[in-house]
């Protein structure tokens, strides 16, 4: 319900935002304003996340199968600043509100066919699974601490699921509080890893 409650209320806030995002897609290049994205939800259970397109429509990656790197040729302008600025994220709160498959806060759900260094997460990561014993959320203790946008290399997504497995732990009302106040913060701070 808390999730539902806020989320609403978060749609309502951002909707000239997302509405000004929509209009920049649709200007910027031809295709859809949003497109989902299969990933994996609680446990281990395909869910689709919804996102604003931000690569090309010819060339957008149901899959994920190939990460988006530094001044990737599939991104188009528009999408080079909302992936930048985390507003490629917004439409999830559909997945909040709507469908009731992603938390506002838990461990961020990965795409199903994502690696790192050419290994799956579960190659790389021992214990990787236990990540989705809870609802994957939009932000979580991983993004605010800086681990947010590209796991391409087996460090990161280890230290990704280290903080993630660190929250379900000493999961709290006051922690989902204090990650969601500390979210918008974290996005402002540069972010290496997001492209």
């Amino acid at each position: 319900a808390f999730d539902k409650v806020v989320g609403t209320l978060a749609l309502i806030l951002l909707s000239p935002v997302m509405l000004a995002t929509a209009i920049a897609i649709r200007l910027d290049s031809k295709g859809p304003v949003l497109f989902r994205q299969k990933r994996y939800g609680f446990n281990n259970e395909q869910i689709e996340v919804f996102k604003f397109r931000s690569l090309y429509h010819e060339m957008t990656d149901h899959n994920a199968a190939k990460q988006v790197t530094k001044d990737d040729p599939r991104v188009t302008r528009v999408g080079r600043f909302i992936r930048k600025t985390s507003l490629d994220e917004l439409p999830q709160l559909f997945n909040v509100v709507f469908k009731g498959n992603l938390s506002l806060v838990g461990p961020r759900p990965h795409a199903l066919h994502a690696t790192a260094s050419n290994r799956a997460y579960e190659q790389v990561v021992d214990g990787y699974f236990a990540r989705h014993k809870v609802k994957p959320g939009i932000t979580g203790w991983a993004q605010v601490n800086g681990w947010r946008g590209e796991t391409d290399t087996e460090d990161k997504i280890q230290r990704r699921v280290e903080h993630d497995l660190y929250y379900i732990e000493n999961w709290s009302v006051l922690l989902d509080l204090y990650i969601l106040i500390k979210t918008p913060f974290s996005l402002m701070t540069k972010s290496e890893n997001a492209y």
